[in-house]
This record gives C-alpha cells, structure tokens and sequence, in this order.
C-alpha cells in the first residue's frame, strides 16, 4: 500500500445541511482519509437570516491560505470568484452547460433514463415531465426521460415553470404553478419531478385535486431525500443520484490537479444508483387483470428465479392468449419483459456501493446461474456485467 500523501487544506464550499450535499461530503471524506491525509475549512451550518450561513461563499477565500476548493459553482459571478482564486477548483454543480472549472457530477440524463424505464415498468404509457426553465440539469433530466419513452411508443407532455427569482413572492402563486400540470391529464399517468421538494408538492396537489397517487398519478422526483420521500404520504419513490461517489470522485480529481496534473476537457459523469420505490410508483397501469397479474408477481418476486411457465401457472389462459395480451399491454413478450427487468435490477445493483460478485449479482435478480446472467445481460445491454461495472463511473 502506498503511503498517503503529504496533507493539504481544502475548503468545501457548499452547504452541508442539503442531504445530497451531505453525500458528498462522505465520499470526499472517505476518499481523503484513504489517500490524502487532508484537513477541511468548512463553515458553520446555523440557522439565520443570511444565505451566507448556510455555506461558504468563495469570494470569502480570497485570502486563504489554503490548496484547493470543492464547490457548487452555478453563475458566471461564482465562476470569476472561483478563478480569481488561483488554485485548483472542483465544481459540484449542473445548473448551467458550461464550466469553467473542472466539474464533477451525476449522469442527469441517465437520471432522466432511469425514472422513465421505472414509471414504464409499471404499464404506464402517458407521462409528464415537471421541470426547471433555462436549468440544464433539468433539460437533460428532461432529455433522458423524454428518449425513453419516445422510444417505447409513449406519450410525454412537458410542463416547466421558473426558478422563483423573487423570494417575496406568495407561497399559493408557486403551487398554482405546479398545478398546472395537472390540468387535462388522462389517469393513470406517470409523472417525473425534477427534484423531490417538487414531487412532494405534486403528491398534495394531486390529492387535493381528487386524483389517487399513485392508481391515477404515479409521481417520482430526484435525489432521494429520506425527510422528503418518507414524510409525505404515500411515501415518494426516488432516483438516487449517487451523491458519495460523486464526493468521493470530485475528491480524486481535486487530488490530482493539486499535484499539478492536467486538467480533463470534459465533465466527469456519475451514474445515479438506481430508483428507491415507495407507494408513490407502486401500481400496475395494465387495463388487462392478468398481465396485471403477472407484472405484481414479477415485481414481488424478482429474487426469485422462475421463468414464464411459473406465470402461466397464476392464470387461466393458454401461452399464445398470454404473449398476445403482453405485447399489446406493454409492447414486449413476457419472456423479454422479464429480462428487462431484471437486466434493470441488475445494473442499479453494479452501479451501487455494494461491489458484490458477478454470481450474488445474479441470484439477487433472479437468474438461475452467473452466465445465464452474463448471457442476458449482454444481449440487452451490449457489454458483460462486469465490463459494465469496470466503465462505472463514466467519464465523458
């Protein structure tokens, strides 16, 4: 084992009360303690009546003695701040499409990807998209969603609404805002948010309105933020964006561009580790009661593994009755719509923190044997599960 490199000072300069900031904050920490001997400059997180309390301004380090900054960047102001700084510079954040220094963050359009393969897994084939106008986060959030289900045949309508620019703004005119979604929609619908705070208000609204979550509005939102998700009812499924690999990588490259190495011409990308499915998502939008049937077994039973003879056993139709009635409901056979499933499973579990070998990977999404998992896995995906977890993280 290498010894640890000589210890340096970073300041972290954003706020770490934000719950996926504070996922951040774990993985730099744990990458510094394993390889960097660091000391941090945080400020203090207190309550009052200044943004500044929150978290570290970086026109405040003008005059610090220290050897690099992790930061949320998200104006041109921030950006000249960062730069006047003179060295080195990470920054967390997506809010616009270009920066100026170095950034490390989540795969938002994988992000958006895997919110629309979950809300079509569960038959829905209707869908909006509530997002942020002029935030690039939120159109690539947007982007991802809306390929996913262009190319499974479904319907997509996208509402966007303003940052709130003016803080005295009434709390009422920003839920009118966000209801306006809701307007002419045909149930069931699924619904992504582009951050849970906004799922959360769309689940009240919604009963508000009379509509069920999630039998006639299935909601999802992003970042996976337990106060939020499990304080609202019903509980709020979510897209966890890997935040302590996001840390824990925005951490190796501040390491290496203090030590002098070159700075990446692109972005380094994350990928999210998976959706967290709570009862806001939990439905089956199938008009037929026996490919309804089948998807709830499949969804409750996904360590199990069975195949499509198992299924047939639940249901009082002949095989051809049955694949006809799956490739109407959900454009797939049952033998594929099982796969997909699982192949999806699979890759939220190889892009975890778990590292479990090729073998547990496999019996935990139901598959008989590592290579019928690696035979499945690279017909969907087109690389085996293990170079798929080697590519992790992305970076493009």
């Amino acid at each position: 084992m290498l010894p640890k490199k000589t210890g340096k000072n970073v300041a972290i300069a954003f706020p770490l009360a934000v719950p996926h900031l504070a996922l951040f904050m774990r993985g730099v920490t744990d990458y510094a303690r394993a390889n960097a001997n660091w000391t941090f400059t945080v400020s203090p997180t207190i309550v009052g009546p200044f943004p500044e309390t929150l978290a570290m301004p970086l026109r405040c380090l003008r005059d610090w003695p220290g050897d690099g900054v992790i930061g949320v960047i998200t104006s041109d102001e921030e950006a000249e701040e960062a730069a006047n700084l003179k060295i080195p510079v990470v920054n967390l954040a997506a809010a616009t499409r270009v920066s100026r220094q170095p950034r490390v963050t989540v795969d938002h359009r994988a992000i958006g990807q895997l919110a629309a393969e979950h809300l079509l897994d569960c038959g829905l084939r209707r869908f909006v998209y509530l997002g942020l106008k002029d935030v690039w986060y939120s159109e690539l959030r947007r982007g991802g969603f809306e390929q996913q289900i262009s190319e499974a045949g479904g319907q997509l309508r996208v509402y966007e609404t303003a940052l709130r620019s003016n803080p005295n703004s009434s709390w009422q005119s920003g839920l009118e805002e966000i209801r306006h979604c809701l307007d002419d929609i045909v149930p069931p619908v699924g619904i992504l948010a582009v951050h849970d705070y906004r799922a959360r208000l769309l689940i009240d609204e919604c009963l508000r309105l009379g509509f069920a979550v999630p039998n006639d509005v299935a909601i999802m939102g992003v970042d996976n933020d337990d106060v939020v998700c499990e304080f609202c009812q019903p509980p709020l499924s979510s897209v966890s964006r890997n935040g302590y690999q996001v840390g824990y990588e925005a951490a190796s490259l501040l390491d290496r561009l203090m030590d002098g190495q070159k700075l990446p011409d692109h972005d380094v990308l994350i990928p999210p580790d998976g959706v967290v499915k709570r009862k806001s998502t939990d439905m089956v939008a199938v008009h037929d009661p026996h490919v309804a049937t089948a998807v709830r077994f499949i969804q409750d039973h996904m360590e199990e593994p069975f195949g499509v003879e198992r299924l047939l056993r639940l249901l009082p139709v002949s095989r051809r009755r049955f694949e006809n009635l799956f490739k109407e409901c959900l454009g797939r056979t049952p033998y594929e719509y099982l796969c997909h499933v699982r192949v999806n499973r699979a890759k939220e579990i190889l892009g975890g923190t778990e590292n479990l070998g090729i073998s547990e990977v496999a019996r935990r999404c139901g598959f008989p044997n590592s290579q019928r998992f690696r035979l499945v896995f690279t017909r969907l995906v087109g690389k085996t599960p293990t170079e798929y977890r080697r590519d992790l993280p992305a970076v493009r």
